[in-house]
């Protein structure tokens, strides 16, 4: 049997998961370019959200019903001017989290390149 390990897999499961997005979160709530974006937001219920899409997207069991990208982040765009900085700072919080966790820079660099690929959804182009 030689089905490739999925990267949900290689960066250690759930447990891994959970604990990238809670350390991800700090670093976002701490930062003044983007926190405002959480305001309103139910943090335990976000970041449970976010558990379920980066397992989902990163290979993991498929448990995620939140809506979609684009929907998810309208109201953002539109309310708040979410834009490329934005994007970006989560890009760094999402690479340092990484890194804390000590993450093989492969692994990083795969875990970006799938977040990357939501930008235009994300910043609704």
């Amino acid at each position: 049997m030689s089905a490739e390990i999925s990267l949900y897999e290689q960066l250690g499961g759930e447990a891994a998961v959970n604990a990238a997005v809670d350390i991800f979160y700090r670093k976002v709530l701490s930062d003044h370019r983007i926190n405002r974006f959480f305001d309103n937001t139910d943090i335990d219920k976000q970041a449970a959200k976010q558990k379920a899409f980066l397992t989902m997207a990163f290979g993991g069991p498929n448990h995620y019903n939140g809506a979609d990208m684009r929907r998810a982040h309208a109201h953002l765009v539109e309310k708040l001017g979410l834009d490329d900085t934005h994007f970006d700072a989560v890009m760094e919080h999402l690479g340092s989290t990484l890194r804390e966790l000590n993450v093989p820079a492969d692994l990083i660099a795969r875990a970006a390149a799938i977040a990357e690929s939501t930008r235009s959804d994300v910043l609704n182009r």
